[in-house]
């Protein structure tokens, strides 16, 4: 059940009226039901997965009762083992168990055709085939559940808040079950924490006009970015880097500064609807996007991208870790590690682990380049300087685009095209017929093209206008008649230019 579908919005609307109109103690029983039902809506035919995630619900549920309850603390520290063997274990199983299969099985592949190749070609060939068709997981297959990857780190930052102590196992089942399973942010987050959702379960949520109001104007933000703009760069996308042999120059460039914006508007767009929906109920989630592409530097970008995820590698990976109370070199190691296991987290394809170390090399240059770079831009009278400012801008997003064609590519082979022949014909990009051509073959034509520029303008502006506050915060500021004037906009725009032909599933859906 897609947020961008019909099927979506008559269920949120069933759910909100019954929601208000059921007594309070009575609220978590439909919010939990409404939750399966949205779950299993994904995958009608293999509701196996519905009982796995009932099963991590229950082992954890279970054992942060023990882990809290146990004085001695090795015992507690073995509790919190077999919460985290679980949890991992079944997150390896699905997500990365066929990759590492296929991995292993070519690389013995190709192991075989080295060895034999002193023997003649043919021989080389054959032996590797014989072990091809011998291997006896050669057709080993699973499908990943839905969400794993956020309802996992959801429930395994709970267990490790209660074994260090610093929340309160919750003893009633159906509230914790609600709590991993709450269906606006169950497929793709936000990843909640305990200390912020669970409490809101317990409280009392009478109709407010104002919060319902707000919640839809945040779902309206967040249909516009995955409709308008995210959908509808997805063709051109799609087109280039799904045959990239058969492009070079220009067409990696435009196709990959479409996917920057196509990954935020579509992630951030599903985190908007998500925050909107569950504002409808009176919840309050965090938000996971704050303009990042208005950063400054890398640091500042990871602070305002997947705010819920990069914070949960903070506190559970980085700190642990040592953080930065080790030294520098330390801190950098740290660093580097906590953004190459979030690459790895973000999927199992060798581009993602390579993206993520991508990242942690950015980081790390930033740490060792900082006192440079500060004493540059004093010396320089720089400080506060829009012109510097604009242009760190700039490079951030340049940097960021760079790294995004290592996590699109579909392999690490089409990367290393991409970034052989992203410079070719660089001398025509200038040429107006040039960039023309470019365009009308990526998939959509120039109307499309323009309302997509037109909608990312509109995007960058409002986000510009509202740097101090999130858009829907800072439009609310404004007199009732620019207020009205937006939302009608907004409205009229996304109906008379969303994609609603061809909307497809949230990019971090795959994670």
């Amino acid at each position: 059940m897609l947020f961008n579908s019909f099927h979506f919005i008559l269920f949120f609307i069933i759910v909100v009226v019954m929601y208000y109109l059921l007594p309070h103690r009575f609220r978590w029983i439909l919010l939990l039901i409404a939750s399966y039902y949205f779950y299993i809506c994904w995958r009608p035919k293999e509701l196996i997965f519905i009982l796995l995630i009932i099963f991590s619900t229950f082992v954890n549920y279970i054992f942060s009762i023990a882990m809290y309850r146990q004085k001695n603390a090795v015992k507690r520290k073995r509790y919190l083992f077999i919460t985290l063997f679980i949890n991992f274990g079944l997150l390896f199983l699905f997500k990365y168990a066929v990759f590492l299969n296929e991995s292993f099985m070519n690389i013995i592949s190709k192991a075989i055709l080295w060895y034999y190749r002193s023997f003649g070609a043919e021989q080389a060939i054959l032996k590797s085939q014989f072990f091809l068709e011998h291997y006896p997981a050669r057709d080993f297959d699973i499908i990943l559940p839905m969400g794993i990857s956020f309802y996992t780190f959801q429930a395994t930052a709970y267990s490790i808040d209660v074994y260090r102590r610093q929340i309160k196992p919750i003893k009633h089942y159906g509230i914790f079950s609600l709590f991993i399973t709450f269906f606006p942010q169950l497929v793709a987050g936000p990843i909640e924490r305990s200390r912020n959702l669970l409490p809101q379960f317990y409280k009392k949520h009478t109709f407010q006009k104002e919060n319902v109001l707000l919640g839809l104007k945040w779902m309206l933000w967040g249909f516009f970015k995955k409709i308008v703009i995210a959908d509808r760069v997805s063709t051109a996308v799609n087109t280039i880097y799904n045959a990239t042999q058969n492009y070079s120059g220009f067409y990696f460039v435009f196709a990959t500064i479409l996917f920057a914006f196509q990954i935020y508007c579509d992630f951030s767009g599903y985190s908007d609807i998500a925050f909107g929906s569950a504002k409808v109920l009176g919840f309050d989630l965090m938000h996971n996007f704050e303009k990042p592409y208005l950063s400054k530097s890398i640091k500042e970008l990871w602070r305002r991208w997947h705010i819920s995820l990069s914070t949960w590698f903070m506190d559970y990976i980085y700190i642990p870790l040592g953080g930065n109370k080790k030294g520098k070199l330390r801190k950098c190691f740290n660093l580097f590690i906590t953004f190459f296991v979030s690459g790895i987290w973000h999927g199992a394809n060798w581009t993602f682990a390579l993206w993520g170390a991508m990242h942690g090399i950015y980081l790390v240059i930033g740490i060792l380049t900082e006192n440079i770079r500060k004493h540059i831009k004093k010396l320089l009278h720089l400080n506060n300087n829009i012109i510097w400012n604009f242009c760190s801008i700039i490079i951030t997003f340049l940097l960021f685009c760079a790294s995004l064609i290592i996590f699109r590519a579909n392999t690490i082979s089409d990367a290393v095209y991409i970034f052989q022949h992203i410079f070719d014909n660089i001398q025509q990009w200038t040429n107006a017929q040039y960039i023309y051509e470019i365009i009308t073959s990526m998939g959509i034509n120039l109307f499309e093209l323009t309302i997509v520029l037109l909608s990312i303008l509109i995007l960058i502006l409002l986000e510009i206008i509202t740097a101090k506050d999130f858009v829907i915060t800072g439009v609310e500021k404004t007199n009732c008649v620019l207020r009205l004037a937006f939302y009608v906009f907004l409205t009229v725009w996304i109906l008379s230019t969303g994609v609603f032909y061809n909307s497809g599933e949230f990019i971090y859906f795959q994670f």
